[in-house]
């Protein structure tokens, strides 16, 4: 076992934040009302010749923990803005919503607060549904081109019912948003199409903790 000042979670953060880093983009948070901060990685220096894609993650990590491979592959070709959805890394907000609708919004108001005028959106699993949520809100003259990866756009709550049921749990946030190494493990079971042989729980303890668990699933 590794000391405990040891993170690997918080390594492999910031050999993410270099890969970012290294392909022209880099960070800030931005107020984009009186209530809501958002984070988002963007182009140090704006192509005007390039068109602009947004990157909408999932439930569970920071963006970086996402984008990492998609962001080095497409950055010679788009301006690409990365952000953290609300409560999702840096980006925080004092509205009692908490509806992907108002995720798709506050994504809106960003993309009003860096100037563009028109984007391409991807998103995938959760982020995906606040793309669509986003396309629907802005239309064609501000959405282009929107990709929507892996995402339960017609889900139901019964969905969330039968899930439940094969995890053998109770409440869909003890198992979407694990506390404890065995409902992790769970939520692992679950989410991965290969199933990961062997994971330490010292390594699963850390992910709890830095809060980057869906780099895993």
């Amino acid at each position: 076992m590794p000391p405990s000042f040891v993170s690997f979670s918080g390594l492999y953060s910031g050999y993410l934040r270099r890969c970012f880093t290294g392909a022209g983009l880099f960070s800030q948070k931005i107020d984009i009302d009186d209530e809501t901060t958002l984070h988002v990685w963007g182009p140090t220096n704006q192509a005007t010749e390039k068109p602009s894609l947004v990157l909408i993650h999932g439930f569970g990590p920071t963006a970086i923990w996402q984008w990492r491979q998609q962001v080095q592959f497409l950055a010679p070709h788009f301006n690409i803005y990365v952000p953290d959805l609300i409560f999702f890394g840096e980006s925080t907000t004092r509205s009692k919503e908490r509806s992907e609708k108002f995720q798709a919004e506050s994504v809106g108001k960003l993309l009003e607060k860096l100037g563009l005028k028109k984007c391409h959106v991807v998103g995938t699993s959760y982020g995906g549904i606040v793309a669509y949520n986003m396309a629907k809100m802005l239309g064609e003259e501000k959405i282009e081109k929107v990709v929507i990866c892996s995402s339960g756009v017609n889900m139901t709550k019964n969905h969330n019912v039968k899930l439940l049921e094969r995890a053998g749990m109770d409440k869909i946030e003890d198992l979407m948003l694990p506390s404890s190494t065995q409902n992790l493990r769970k939520l692992m079971t679950l989410a991965v199409a290969k199933r990961i042989p062997f994971m330490p729980e010292f390594l699963l303890k850390d992910f709890l903790k830095v809060g980057s668990l869906c780099e895993i699933i």
